[in-house]
């Protein structure tokens, strides 16, 4: 009886694994033609190697046998070791490379040359993984990369430019010789290295100059807008000295200076007095005034370079510089304090002092948020009051803590946005976020939370 049952045990177990022999024998001829020769040579060792093992968790221990159990586990070892040293076969192809005909296997392979061995297998050198780069080193290379601005486009630029002051002046002085303007000159961060990352923008500055004894100033806080940034220009001893003492009278609304009308003349002048043709024609240029624009801007394309130059008229009085730029409204007298000329003297004195790295910061900084569309109106002087509020809290801005003094100025910003003020560095009075909308300063915000903790977010491009 045992014996019967032994028989029926051992003959399900053959059909098994005839039927399993069956299926393997199907798979490995189908895998020949799939995989050719070679692939079909790996798949038929890994094969065996599982039959084996699957054997021997089926077939019957002799009990109380220890050397038989040794030769079971000892094999199965081994089997396990022949399925980790069977060689991994080569690398599946791309689906449109399986729609090329297959090699034969009875194509006869090609002869090797006579006389050459045969080369050995190349041993597989893993690959290293590349280095991960610190903030610091992708901040250095970042700098280099997108902040450089050859030296070739800065030097026709500015070449350019000086051509165009020229001519302006010119034109000014035989148009308006009663006008006291002052001597154009340029400014922006394309001559002082605050924050151009291309030679395409550069100011022109015109000075109004003024007679001390019929102007003074009217402090922000005591204009109609309560702005201490915006001031006021006062004609002063009308009784004494009338209209008519002062060339600028003619600009005066309601005994103030009006910035408003001065721009409109000179945006008259620029559009339709000037022959831009002829003065790009001699500079080898074209010259474009914005009719459209409040702003006293100008386009210049040359071959090489396109280049928007803005108009400034300032006024500089009581150690004050002041801009035609009236806020938007119906406002037309005011006249906007510049802080620019103050803040690049400050950081460049700081970074002489120390051999700081504050401009390289803002230069970086300014860039980010310049390519970024939430942190645009970020760039420029509240970037630059930031670090310089930061200068006066902490003292190491040596090249060494670059990416240190970076991630804490994205902090400082944070907190500045959170209260919704950012003071001047040089007025504690001027909020310079004044002018911020409550989205446009979540937003912000948001962003730059987030790049706290991966600053990198802020260096991939938009």
């Amino acid at each position: 009886m045992g014996a019967a049952m032994e028989f029926t045990r051992r003959r399900g177990r053959r059909q098994e694994d005839s039927g399993l022999g069956s299926v393997l024998d199907l798979l490995l001829a189908n895998a020949r033609l799939v995989l050719g020769v070679t692939g079909a040579a790996v798949l038929a060792i890994a094969t065996l190697a599982v039959k084996r093992l699957i054997d021997r968790a089926t077939s019957p221990r002799d009990e109380g046998d220890p050397k038989a159990e040794q030769k079971t586990l000892e094999e199965s070892w081994q089997d396990l070791a022949l399925i980790k040293a069977t060689p991994k076969p080569p690398k599946k192809q791309r689906r449109e490379d399986l729609s090329k005909p297959l090699l034969s296997p009875a194509q006869p392979p090609v002869p090797e040359p006579k006389g050459c061995p045969v080369p050995l297998e190349t041993p597989r050198v893993e690959s290293i993984p590349p280095r991960c780069l610190t903030l610091q080193e992708k901040l250095l290379s970042h700098y280099s990369t997108h902040l450089a601005v050859p030296e070739a486009q800065v030097s026709l630029a500015l070449q350019l430019t000086r051509s165009i002051c020229v001519q302006l002046q010119k034109f000014l002085r035989n148009k308006c010789p009663e006008l006291p303007f002052g001597s154009l000159f340029l400014s922006g961060p394309l001559l002082d290295g605050l924050g151009a990352l291309t030679a395409d923008h550069i100011h022109l500055m015109l000075p109004v100059v003024l007679d001390s004894v019929l102007w003074s100033l009217i402090p922000g806080e005591d204009t109609v807008v309560r702005n201490p940034q915006y001031w006021m220009i006062k004609r002063t001893d009308l009784q004494y000295f009338p209209r008519g003492c002062s060339p600028w009278d003619r600009f005066i609304v309601g005994q103030y200076l009006s910035s408003n009308a001065l721009g409109e003349t000179l945006h008259k002048m620029l559009v339709a007095s000037i022959n831009w043709p002829a003065i790009g024609s001699l500079l080898g240029c074209v010259i474009h005034p914005l009719v459209a624009s409040q702003e006293l801007k100008l386009e210049v394309k040359h071959d090489e370079v396109e280049l928007n130059v803005t108009l400034f008229p300032v006024v500089e009085m009581e150690n004050k510089v002041l801009l035609a730029v009236p806020p938007e409204g119906l406002v037309e007298n005011l006249w906007l304090e510049s802080f620019y000329r103050a803040e690049v003297w400050k950081v460049k004195e700081l970074d002489a002092g120390d051999c700081g790295a504050r401009q390289r910061c803002l230069r970086i900084l300014n860039g980010v948020c310049k390519s970024h569309p939430a942190l645009r109106k970020l760039s420029g002087s509240p970037l630059t009051h930031v670090v310089l509020h930061l200068s006066a809290t902490t003292s190491d801005w040596a090249e060494e803590s670059l990416a240190e003094r970076f991630q804490q100025v994205l902090e400082e910003l944070v907190g500045y946005l959170e209260k919704g003020v950012l003071p001047s560095y040089f007025n504690h009075k001027i909020n310079l976020f004044c002018q911020l909308l409550e989205e446009e300063v979540d937003e912000m915000g948001f962003v730059l939370y987030r790049a706290i903790s991966e600053p990198e977010l802020l260096l991939k491009e938009k």
